[in-house]
């Protein structure tokens, strides 16, 4: 795709959601990390349940390494693999107090080095927390990413990386959020909204709707 088609896909997507931002909740990185850990084969809205729940009684390293593991799953358990998760999330807040101070990293290779944090989650919160020019690749991304021919790519971190060349740095801080919910709200999985979409005049997809 030529990159003024992509600047006016960005700038169209911009001017739809000028201030684009999580749908999880969250007041600081260490909240966002856990709903991130959360997040994966969950939705947003059943994780922001368990989390307005849990962050009341335990929101910090020391608060959810003294909670432990079995009374973390009973805030937890309508999220998907919760069992995993919980185990995750209380080792990640013990290596949290042993070797970062208490205190979330904003380097890549240290949060991929806690336990249940990939590069995805990782560049969530450089995103998000930390408001670095990062490109977190879900499936929404991917697919959209694919679909209008923006960054074509067979695996998430190919897409990644050619977003992060084809976007224009004006863009790129919000870019993970726009791509994100466009694909939530409009450009689905199965019931792709083309009628109303900013884009479909620029979007290559070729089985766009009427």
């Amino acid at each position: 795709m030529q990159p003024k088609k992509i600047a006016e896909i960005f700038k169209r997507l911009k001017a739809e959601r000028p201030a684009p931002r999580s749908e999880l909740t969250f007041t600081t990185p260490y909240e966002l990390l856990v709903a991130v850990m959360l997040s994966a084969q969950a939705t947003d809205i059943s994780v922001n349940k368990a989390t307005d729940r849990l962050f009341p009684v335990a929101n910090t390293p020391e608060a959810i390494v003294a909670l432990g593991v079995e009374a973390l799953k009973g805030y937890i358990k309508t999220i998907n693999l919760y069992p995993t998760k919980a185990k995750n999330i209380v080792k990640m807040s013990e290596i949290l107090l042993e070797k970062f101070k208490g205190q979330v990293p904003d380097d890549r290779d240290d949060l991929v080095s806690l336990p249940g944090v990939g590069r995805k989650t990782a560049n969530v919160v450089l995103n998000t927390a930390f408001n670095q020019d990062v490109i977190a690749v879900d499936t929404h991304i991917f697919r959209v990413a694919n679909r209008t021919g923006i960054a074509p790519g067979k695996d998430v971190l190919a897409v990644e990386k050619k977003l992060l060349e084809a976007v224009p740095k004006a863009y790129l801080k919000d870019a993970h959020h726009w791509l994100l919910l466009h694909g939530r709200y409009t450009c689905k999985a199965r019931s792709f909204n083309c009628k109303e979409c900013p884009i479909s005049d620029l979007c290559e997809f070729p089985d766009k709707t009427a």
